[in-house]
């Protein structure tokens, strides 16, 4: 059901009476060249050329990276836009999933680990919960694939996820953007910054409210508009002090504060037998719950961070000092109906609840070669610790909190040396070492199983758990000409051990998995081709993980347990493409294909609770799937994107433009085991913006809409119930306005 526009139009309008601050001259410098920017990147801890590492990154800035988040989308948006990354989440704005290279951990639980590692202004970000911060007001976001133990440690199988935000400059600089649609969708960003006391002190605020109205209806109460909306409010403050020209201090101080609504389940969605198709239950507009309380979810987070840098001449030394907590809770209808009364076969309700609160410390020092020798080098320490307590609270079981501990440190170092002007070598070594701990705390709180003798207290023993590894890597990288390189490289990693308690919430024992190890394969080949028109950067790799880590969730109980598979083994590519085709049209293009495969003859997973699944794997006597050979959860096999920029002058003063942005992905193993029902492929969405921009006023005004053709496309599942599935966002259009100061 499509809402009317909110009334963020009328600051639109106000916003657009602005007076101009440029001139027409001005204005025409403002047009683009018709040939490729410079990009650089601090893939390996350094500012380099995006051309020159030899590693596989994709970097992201610009029209291209803030048309995605122009609706109000969250930190998922980036899923499928970028060769080889995917994003999803069961758990609402609050707690995301990544995947490279099909490498991920679909694990549902506040507590999961996961491969790929966030970073936000030089600081991981490693709980879930934290990886869900609200992008606004980024410079760049790089997102760097394969292994990355060397210099961004353990944790991080499937690469990393860098998010750089905008610094404080000695000139006064800002923006101020204003967006409304459909749906009560408003977006509302704007920053400033600028010299407080003159080269010696600079600033910038950042601020950003996001919000949708509630459009999905609840038929069984008979509530419109009950749930689907939000409201998503952030800040950053950024302090840069130099009272010496060899000493700056960076100070980011931040603040987040989500209230709306978790991910939305919806009961026996998918038609049976049938690959991944909605059937007749399925209505993008109305729910049928009873219980849930149109599943709220609310947190808050907030962190602060200070990064001190010296210039001792031939050498740089860094410090970063970094602490965020974060807490809040989500709620959910799960079995998204009504037992016995449907949509289609429900045996039993399900509603659960899930609290996090989250801290964590992390302390970084390195120091570097500052200058322009053959050798660079740089070495460093890191260490890091993090308290999370969850409590999970089910509507039988009752309330049930665990704690988790864990900390961890890090030596490593890395080296580079020119062998000539076409040869470079790279060479990395760090040791990591990680220890976790668990703790049962309360249990069965006020739980009516408790009450009727169902359940019990139970003596859990603390778990303890560590493990000492290192990580390394080699590549070389080779200049053909002054067009292009080409490279290899060899890194080897591991994702520490894990704990995961979910089950104590329902009588059950915690389970443990074993460190996993990585070790990947790359070449690859990059080009700025046709007179720097023309930018391909291709990647081609094998990797092989001893002792995966695997989450099996599901069956009859619903659980939730670690477990260890012999090996994971992954091949494929990744195509990067970006074209100035004429002074007015710019294409970028990008292809992935994962091909991935679980390999453990005797290992099997519980399936598919409800019994309506097709499952496709052999299933022995034991009614257990065996699951040998078949490719990671939740990791599409192919992904497809495409972006096309085309402008049109109006006098010298500025131009018309259009963008569009469509990504492609291909099938997709939704569980651990197969089942016709859980595969889906051939999924995409779209996005466009229609604008002007004025050169001379130095603003934009634009028509935008994402998902335009406003596909249902199929995001997850749960199966222990019946054949529970949730989706994307429907189609939002909408106008934004833009002033930069």
């Amino acid at each position: 059901m499509s809402k009317a526009f909110t009334h963020t139009l009328i600051a639109t309008a106000i916003a657009a009476n602005l007076p101009a601050v440029a001139i027409a001259a001005e204005g025409e410098a403002r047009r683009k060249a018709a040939v490729l920017e410079e990009v650089t990147v601090t893939a390996q801890r350094r500012v380099e050329g995006l051309q020159e590492v030899p590693i596989s990154v994709a970097a992201l800035s610009g029209e291209r990276f803030d048309s995605m988040f122009t609706a109000g989308d969250d930190i998922l948006a980036l899923a499928a836009l970028v060769p080889n990354l995917y994003a999803e989440s069961s758990n609402g704005r609050a707690a995301p999933r990544f995947y490279i290279r099909g490498l991920g951990n679909a694990d549902f639980d506040l507590a999961a680990s996961q491969p790929v590692s966030i970073i936000f202004d030089d600081v991981v970000q490693e709980n879930v919960v934290l990886k869900s911060f609200p992008i606004f007001d980024v410079e760049q976001v790089e997102v760097v694939r394969g292994p990355q133990g060397t210099l961004f440690g353990r944790n991080t199988t499937a690469g990393v996820i860098k998010f750089d935000s905008r610094r404080p400059t000695w000139e006064g600089d800002g923006y101020m953007k204003v967006a409304a649609g459909e749906l009560g969708t408003a977006n509302i960003e704007g920053a400033f910054g600028g010299a407080l006391v003159e080269d010696k002190l600079a600033g910038r605020i950042s601020v950003l409210r996001q919000e949708r109205g509630d459009w999905i209806d609840n038929s069984y109460t008979g509530e419109d508009d009950a749930m689907g909306g939000f409201t998503e409010l952030a800040a950053r403050g950024q302090l840069l002090w130099t009272p010496a020209d060899n000493f700056s201090a960076l100070l980011n101080v931040h603040q987040r504060d989500l209230d709306g609504t978790a991910s939305v389940f919806r009961a026996n969605i998918y038609e049976q037998g049938a690959q991944g198709e909605l059937n007749e239950n399925f209505d993008r507009d109305s729910v049928y719950f009873d219980s849930g309380d149109n599943n709220p979810q609310k947190y808050q987070s907030a962190g602060s961070s200070l990064k001190l840098e010296w210039d001792l001449g031939d050498v740089l030394l860094t410090s970063i000092s970094a602490y965020e907590r974060a807490d809040g809770s989500s709620k959910g209808d799960i079995d998204g109906g009504v037992a016995g009364d449907g949509p289609g076969f429900i045996p039993f309700d399900a509603v659960t609840e899930d609290r996090a609160d989250v801290s964590q410390l992390t302390q970084e020092i390195r120091l570097a070669s500052n200058t322009n020798d053959p050798l660079r080098w740089q070495l460093g320490g890191f260490y890091y610790d993090s308290d999370l307590d969850v409590t999970s609270i089910d509507g039988f079981y009752g309330a049930t909190t665990v704690r988790h501990g864990n900390t961890s440190w890090a030596l490593f170092g890395q080296t580079s040396y020119d062998f000539s002007d076409a040869l470079t070598g790279t060479l990395g070594l760090r040791y990591t070492y990680d220890e976790k701990s668990l703790v049962v705390g309360e249990q069965n709180v006020d739980g009516f199983a408790l009450v009727i003798d169902a359940a019990s207290i139970q003596d859990y023993e603390p778990v303890e758990i560590d493990d000492g590894q290192l990580s390394w890597e080699a590549s070389l990288n080779y200049v053909l000409n002054d067009e292009s390189s080409v490279y290899g490289r060899i890194a080897e990693g591991f994702r520490a051990q894990s704990i995961q308690a979910r089950d104590v919430a329902f009588e059950g024992s915690p389970s443990i998995a074993d460190s996993e190890t990585i070790t990947s394969f790359e070449v690859g080949y990059k080009a700025d081709l046709l007179e720097d028109t023309l930018r391909l950067n291709v990647a081609v790799f094998y990797y092989q993980i001893d002792d995966i880590q695997l989450t099996a969730v599901g069956g009859g109980g619903n659980f939730n347990r670690l477990l260890n598979a012999n090996k994971g083994v992954g091949k494929g590519f990744e195509v990067d493409l970006e074209w100035v085709a004429t002074d007015n049209l710019l294409l970028t293009a990008g292809a992935g294909f994962a091909d991935t495969e679980i390999q453990d003859a005797g290992l099997t997973t519980a399936y598919c609770g409800s019994g309506q699944c097709t499952v496709t794997d052999p299933v022995p006597v034991d009614g257990l799937a065996m699951i040998d050979g078949n490719p990671f959860q939740s990791a599409p096999e192919s992904v497809f994107n495409f972006t096309l920029r085309y402008s049109l002058p109006v006098g010298s003063e500025g131009e018309i433009f259009l963008f569009t942005d469509w990504a492609y992905q291909g099938e997709t193993h939704l569980a651990l085991y197969t089942a016709e029902e859980y595969t889906i492929d051939n999924q995409f969405e779209g996005g466009l913006r229609l604008g002007y921009t004025s050169f001379v006023g130095d603003y934009e005004m634009a028509l935008f809409g994402r998902n335009i053709t406003d596909e249902e496309n199929i995001k997850g599942q749960i199966d222990f119930n019946n054949l529970t599935g949730f989706v994307n966002d429907p189609r939002v259009l909408g106008v934004e306005f833009r002033k930069n100061f």
